[in-house]
């Protein structure tokens, strides 16, 4: 792919009209300042939403453990989102295999905010941004997970830290003692957190500028996105929304509704599974 200049302004105007695009610097000072010589700059940024004020407590505590400066990045919010907003970014069965479900508004904004860490990385012009979910907890596995995710930084590199064991198989790129980084043959699904460089960043913001599916999954795209996620394992990571009191984006379904998705939703990924071989 070439290397050109990206305006990431452009691909962002409803995470700006929403939020400012401003972030709040946290309390981690011990951790800023210029890097080692030689090593890459990578900046961690927590995905929050800021009336979600009982996960403040859960967040300050993530921010504290992560080894590099962190910053707040404030969600997309959609009760916030207007209509003619919606409109503009998502479009319905407009990839292939197609996505048999309509995204709801929760599952919009968290792909809007998402859009939004990818493109302060650019904007910040850093090697890479560690982006996390606000109702994650990074457990002792996680400083050797970091680690390897590092050796395996390079220009285009998107490496996830999976927060379920044994779903992901596939060629092991790197082992460092008992942590192993694999390119997945399916991707993953969930966002919790990630390693991902400013090259990468770029080509899912261009990917992504409309949209017709929730964003893990449509990170399992690599011949739409151009990207090519790598998985460490393990991940060091767990997602704990049961604790915080349930998820910000899940929506209130009817019976009919939950028996269709458990009939399509296997087809749907059956099919996501076919193509990713094809890609291999």
């Amino acid at each position: 792919m070439q290397n050109r200049e990206f305006n990431p302004s452009s691909a962002i105007p409803l995470e700006r009209s929403h939020m400012g695009f401003g972030f709040d610097k946290v309390s981690n000072a011990s951790k800023l300042g210029s890097p080692e010589p030689g090593q890459p700059v990578i900046r961690a940024f927590v995905v929050h939403l800021d009336r979600a004020r009982d996960r403040m407590p859960q967040v300050e505590r993530l921010m504290a453990k992560l080894p590099v400066p962190c910053e707040i990045v404030e969600a997309v919010d959609g009760r916030q989102l207007t209509k003619a907003e919606i409109d503009q970014v998502y479009r319905r069965r407009l990839h292939k295999p197609a996505y048999p479900f309509e995204m709801s508004t929760g599952e919009i904004a968290c792909f809007l905010s998402h859009r939004k860490a990818w493109a302060t990385i650019v904007e910040q012009d850093i090697d890479a941004g560690l982006i996390f979910e606000d109702d994650v907890e990074v457990d002792d596995l996680f400083p050797a997970a970091f680690a390897a995710a590092k050796a395996c930084l390079e220009p285009g590199a998107f490496i996830r830290f999976p927060f379920r064991m044994g779903k992901e198989h596939g060629k092991c790129v790197l082992t460092q003692g008992q942590t192993n980084v694999i390119r997945p043959v399916r991707i993953g699904l969930g966002m919790v957190a990630q390693l991902i460089t400013r090259e990468a960043a770029v080509r899912l913001l261009e990917a992504t500028e409309t949209f017709d599916r929730p964003v893990d999954t449509t990170a399992q795209m690599s011949w739409l996105t151009h990207v090519s996620p790598l998985a460490v394992l393990p991940g060091g990571v767990h997602e704990i929304s049961s604790q915080l009191g349930g998820s910000t984006i899940k929506s209130s379904r009817t019976l009919l509704e939950r028996l269709s998705r458990e009939v399509l939703r296997p087809l749907y990924r059956a099919r996501i599974a076919l193509r990713s071989r094809r890609s291999i």
